[in-house]
């Protein structure tokens, strides 16, 4: 038997968060109803108060009620949320958490649950599910369950999919995680034009007795990647797509913001850092890519995914930034280029090879790089096998014995 969270504001929707605390106590599980509600009194009656959340939070919940600024609350009591919802996971107390929300619950339902470690269970309930979710869920697995119909009332959609999604919570904490061999950890970005190379190098780093988590450089993908990162689960970190770099750089939509390639760096985590994947900039289908690139070199790799070609002055910039990147570094760090393509789609005869554009690039890399940092260049593709090796062997090299 384990104990559900279920948390929310109950002076707008507690009949809908009793609702659900009803199914999972049906299930044979304890709840523990939360209110982060600061309008009218809860309508019914919760176990923790909304003044003993904003105490965790050191928010003057009076104020913020005496000045009805609804901003103000669900900001403060989003704060305060995700610190009482941390206590209370990191005591053991409870094992999964729901919420139901609209915007202001969503923002502060989700707020709780990016506190929480990845791996424990979160199910938010949102009228914004079916939208843009990554605001909300960030770099958290967080589980958005679309309420199609407003959260407001008892109806004949929203019973069965407030039944639902309790008994989707239900089934996250009845499950058991089946035991298996910690090895230390390897963080490695992926792309579909540096698959081959990621993969090869993993099997050389699993043989070599490591396990390799693959993100995806999706933008999404390397936020998480850095995320874990700082939470100190890696050993080593196996770069060779730093593609979401070329997005932020020029306004493509699968940027990781400013941060992207300074986990590693600030942690001191051995790397290996390649310029994977920095040739191309996405966009979404080819109308919605900005009438200021026409003219540039585009490839469709999907009816809903437009690749666009870095020019040379992108790619002298993108070199500069990530020498400065690596410069930070405090641990062990190799950059690797392979001076025949860094993509798939780069190589001679592809549609993306622009031999001035790479040389910008590899110079760039070379007048920049920090004196000392090693940096190998090979003549081959980056889905080269020797290539792939080479980066495997650069990391392990670099790890600390096991």
């Amino acid at each position: 038997m384990a104990t559900i969270a279920v948390l929310g504001t109950l002076d707008t929707k507690g009949y809908e968060h009793a609702y659900v605390a009803d199914i999972i106590r049906a299930r044979g599980h304890q709840t523990l109803l939360i209110d982060t509600g600061s309008g009218d009194v809860p309508q019914v009656k919760p176990d923790v108060t909304r003044e003993q959340v904003a105490a965790a939070g050191k928010v003057e919940l009076a104020g913020i009620m005496e000045r009805q600024d609804r901003g103000e609350a669900v900001t403060a009591m989003a704060g305060a949320a995700a610190a009482f919802l941390s206590a209370l996971v990191a005591s053991g107390k409870v094992q999964g958490v729901i919420s139901l929300g609209g915007g202001g619950g969503t923002a502060i339902g989700t707020a709780a649950m990016r506190a929480l470690p990845v791996g424990f269970p979160k199910v938010m309930v949102s009228t914004l599910a079916a939208g843009n979710v990554a605001p909300y869920v960030g770099t958290k697995d967080i589980v958005m369950f679309p309420s199609i119909v407003d959260v407001s009332g008892i109806n004949r959609i929203s019973r069965v999919l407030l039944a639902r999604a309790a008994g989707a919570i239900c089934g996250m904490v009845e499950t058991t995680v089946p035991a298996g061999e910690d090895k230390p950890l390897i963080a490695a970005s992926m792309f579909g034009n540096t698959t081959e190379c990621v993969n090869r190098a993993k099997q050389v780093l699993e043989d070599a007795g490591y396990e390799v988590l693959v993100f995806h450089s999706t933008g999404t993908g390397g936020k998480i990647m850095e995320s874990l990162i700082e939470s100190g689960m890696f050993a080593g970190v196996l770069d060779i797509t730093t593609t979401e770099w070329a997005d932020e750089l020029v306004g493509g939509i699968l940027g990781a913001g400013p941060t992207r390639l300074d986990a590693a760096g600030k942690l001191g985590v051995p790397a290996i850092v390649t310029p994977g994947c920095l040739d191309m900039v996405n966009f979404g289908e080819r109308a919605s890519v900005p009438t200021k690139f026409d003219g540039r070199t585009f490839y469709i790799h999907n009816p809903q995914v437009t690749l666009m070609r870095t020019n040379a002055a992108e790619c002298a910039e993108l070199g500069r930034i990530l020498a400065e990147k690596v410069n930070a570094y405090r641990g062990p760090v190799t950059v690797l280029l392979p001076l025949k393509a860094i993509s798939i789609i780069s190589a001679d005869g592809k549609p993306f090879h622009d031999a001035e554009a790479d040389a910008a690039l590899f110079d760039a890399i070379r007048k920049h790089l920090r004196h000392g940092i090693p940096l190998i260049e090979m003549e081959c593709e980056i889905n080269a096998p020797e290539f792939a090796a080479a980066c495997a062997q650069a990391l392990i090299l670099s790890l600390p014995a096991k």
